[in-house]
């Protein structure tokens, strides 16, 4: 197994493009439980270039009906990112200060309940990130109400 590089110009492109917007290749789940964590998946795969098909513990998209938990659901996002010892991109929790453009933020409420995926696309002065649902490009990070928040940052993808 070779592990490549993130591109993490690509991924904040393809944020800056797509965050006011929806790519028609990609379901919009706005209506139904919400998209962040689909746009957050769009851009990691932008940078990544490399999906991991394994059935319910992977992450990939094929279609709406076709498509890992992890794709699209914040905690399953979490869980495959930290945990993937495989194919495809992988991540460690590091603090706010560790982190870089094509990364990632989690927020939670006060029950400790993840429920938002924004992607990073600036970090100084301040963060700034871009989401779905609340459709934001360059918003400042500090502008969000939430309880907690975790930082995923994307180390590196793995391939054959």
């Amino acid at each position: 197994m070779t592990v490549l590089p993130y591109d993490r110009a690509r991924a904040a492109a393809y944020a800056r493009r797509w965050a006011l917007g929806r790519n028609p290749a990609y379901y919009d789940f706005a209506r139904i439980g919400g998209d962040c964590t689909n746009f957050a998946s769009q851009c990691l795969y932008a940078g990544a270039r490399v999906m991991n098909y394994t059935p319910t513990f992977g992450w990939y998209y094929i279609s709406v009906n076709n498509r890992a938990p992890a794709w699209t659901g914040v905690e399953y996002f979490y869980s495959f990112l930290v945990g993937n010892d495989s194919v495809g991109p992988f991540a460690a929790e590091v603090p706010r200060e560790d982190v870089q453009p094509g990364d990632f933020v989690q927020l939670a409420d006060e029950t400790g309940d993840y429920y938002h995926t924004p992607v990073i696309v600036a970090v100084a002065p301040q963060i700034l990130v871009a989401a779905h649902d609340d459709d934001a490009f360059g918003r400042p990070l500090n502008t969000y109400l939430f309880a907690q928040a975790r930082f995923l940052h994307i180390e590196g993808v793995r391939t054959w």
